[in-house]
């Protein structure tokens, strides 16, 4: 039998991970007890001696490896080195500790593009668009863009629009400090025009969002843009290229339990189409940002595992926050959110608006699959959330504008479906020489924008997308059923609670 073999049959009640160490030292069987893990006699003298003689050396020259093989002999103090060996009397300096993470002064993004250039004449195609091209910024949304609460410290301050620092519209001060997208656009075209600044509504630029907005809102502000922009005379209307972001619904899918035929799927992807027939049949060069509603049963983490929110959830958003989990309403509620994704996607990529060379409109679906930022203990990360622990904060609006703008890099079909909170100042990406544009559907090799899926495999054809909404649909109605006739019964009593709820908390 050979060694090996007997090591391990000496060993077979032992772990294998310490006898894999001890034969790889070279164990010999007779230095081992016998449960294969604790030293014996022998060892431990071996063990004890270099413990003796690594006292007595100076810090800096201790002997840092122990073989159990080894004879070890005993060391002596000497005359020049009768002490125990102590960082002073060795004369030794601890190397310095590794600097340690210096506090976050800001939300800001530093942005390194190769030099960028406008096109040589000024383009006539959307699809030929390069981020100095962008003369023109503008929004349409509900308060997640007017940025109420962004800095609010109390409730006292929540209902305050911190217009200059919103994801898609705030200017304050340079990217370096405060990332959104106009300051973004700012290093690529420093004239940039329309974003918003302040808090103030004189300063409101081309904002025209308004807090509590629904989608049967964005009709109005889609023609006072378009009033606003052709009253200016700081921008030349037919010649200026025009970014112009939408991003509504969460309001429409806050209240929905309460109204379902006024906040239905239908009507709300019907108000998107009105709004954006408004823009497409007014506003000449214009690419046309329409961010997906976020998934919004995420929210509830927050509420369930965090305290100090200083707006009950039910009041904020009862159909979503208010159901038990694992209800029948509260699953009704998640098939109704991806219904508005889903069928807000297929409108706008139905070719409807690829009529004209000069105007698009992108879905952008970084919020599709959205997950909630957690902290070092894995509770949700509140530095992203104002008091109310709904709004976003100046960091959230950063981390939106960031998803925001790579989004608009990404190739249709193939962008991010969620977003990476990890903070970085560095996320933001460049155009390519071999990609300058913002990307559409055209450029991005879809002539068919109706195949156009943006679900994870951009290969997924259109009729699947299809079914996945009547299957939900479907899903959802059994759901419905089993909780109607008792929600028939309240409904009245939810219609009137409906005027106590703070409609203006989006």
């Amino acid at each position: 039998m050979t060694p090996r073999r007997i090591s391990r049959w000496y060993c077979s009640l032992s772990s294998k991970i310490p006898r894999f160490l001890f034969f790889r030292m070279g164990v010999q069987i007779s230095s081992l007890p016998p449960d294969c893990f604790h030293l014996n006699q022998k060892s431990q003298s071996q063990l004890s001696r270099a413990l003796w003689n690594t006292m007595l050396q100076p810090l800096g020259e201790k002997t840092d490896f122990f073989d159990p093989k080894a004879n070890v002999t005993l060391s002596c103090p000497t005359p020049h080195k009768p002490f125990l060996g102590t960082y002073r009397n060795s004369n030794y300096t601890y190397p310095p500790l590794e600097p340690t993470n210096k506090p976050i002064q800001n939300w800001g993004s530093d942005l390194s593009c190769p030099a960028q250039t406008p096109s040589e004449s000024v383009p006539t195609s959307v699809h030929k668009l390069r981020p100095t091209d962008i003369k023109i910024i503008a929004a349409l949304g509900d308060s997640l863009t007017t940025a109420v609460g962004a800095k609010a410290t109390s409730l006292n301050d929540l209902q305050t629009a911190w217009r200059g620092l919103s994801w898609s519209i705030g200017g304050d001060g340079t990217l370096e400090a405060h990332t959104t997208l106009p300051n973004i656009l700012k290093k690529f075209n420093p004239e940039l025009f329309g974003f918003s600044t302040g808090t103030e509504k004189e300063t409101a630029g081309f904002n025209s969002a308004v807090g509590g907005a629904k989608a049967n809102n964005m009709s109005t502000q889609a023609r006072e843009l378009v009033e606003l922009m052709r009253g200016s005379s700081k921008i030349n209307f037919k010649e200026d290229w025009k970014v112009i972001t939408l991003f509504v619904g969460g309001n429409d899918l806050c209240h929905y339990c309460l109204d379902r035929e006024t906040y239905s799927v239908e009507n709300y992807v019907k108000h998107l189409q009105d709004t954006l027939d408004i823009l497409y049949q007014e506003l000449p060069r214009a690419f046309v940002n329409l961010v997906e509603i976020m998934e919004i049963a995420g929210l509830r983490q927050i509420e369930r595992e965090t305290s100090g929110c200083v707006v009950p959830g039910a009041t904020v958003c009862p159909c979503f926050l208010t159901p038990q989990e694992s209800s029948p309403e509260l699953q009704e509620m998640k098939i109704i959110n991806k219904d508005f994704q889903i069928k807000s996607m297929l409108m706008a990529n139905s070719g409807r608006y690829a009529q004209r060379e000069d105007f698009t409109v992108v879905v952008q679906p970084f919020f599709r699959n959205t997950i909630i930022p957690l902290d070092s203990n894995g509770k949700p990360d509140l530095s992203f959330f104002s008091v109310d622990c709904f709004h976003f904060t100046e960091r959230g609006h950063a981390e939106m504008a960031i998803a925001l703008w790579n989004s608009m890099l990404e190739p249709v079909g193939q962008k991010q479906s969620y977003n990476n909170f990890a903070h970085d100042r560095s996320k933001l990406k460049c155009p390519t020489s071999e990609n300058p544009f913002l990307f559409t559907s055209r450029n991005s090799g879809l002539q068919n924008t109706a195949t156009v899926v943006e679900a994870g495999d951009p290969t997924v054809p259109y009729w699947a997308v299809i079914l996945a909404v009547v299957a939900g649909v479907l899903a959802g109605s059994v759901f419905i059923g089993v909780f109607m006739s008792r929600r028939l019964k309240k409904h009245q009593h939810g219609r009137d609670k409906a005027t106590e709820v703070n409609l203006t908390a989006l």
